[in-house]
């Protein structure tokens, strides 16, 4: 039988949220955050819209931010004020409530990136 540290150790606290399981701090105060590399890809960020499993709801999804943590949280709350809407970022993709697909192309590309539609 495998004890609680065998399997990873605390992942929520009533008391202060979500635990990381690299250095099992509150994830607010996580101390090994800086050590998270940036994702790889290809240099392209990929602009797409998606209602899949949203009830119907559009959300425009930007992925392959060459960003990671804070930066990339940054630019999320950046283009989230562009469109004058709501979002999260979630595993390395920023979600946008709405259809606002060529709204945030125009935006990535004036702040350098280099931008291509995904996705019908």
């Amino acid at each position: 039988m495998k004890s609680l540290a065998d399997l990873g150790g605390l992942v929520y606290s009533t008391d202060a949220g979500r635990m990381c399981p690299g250095c099992r701090q509150p994830v607010a105060q996580c101390t090994c955050k800086q050590a998270r590399p940036v994702p790889a890809g290809d240099g392209i960020v990929r602009v797409s819209r998606e209602t899949k499993g949203r009830g119907g709801k559009a959300v425009t999804l930007v992925k392959g931010v060459p960003l990671a943590g804070e930066a990339l949280e940054q630019l999320g709350k950046q283009l989230k004020a562009a469109c004058g809407s709501g979002g999260t970022v979630k595993d390395g993709v920023i979600e946008v409530q709405g259809d606002h697909v060529e709204r945030l192309m125009a935006a990535l590309q004036k702040l350098g990136h280099k931008v291509k539609r995904a996705g019908g």
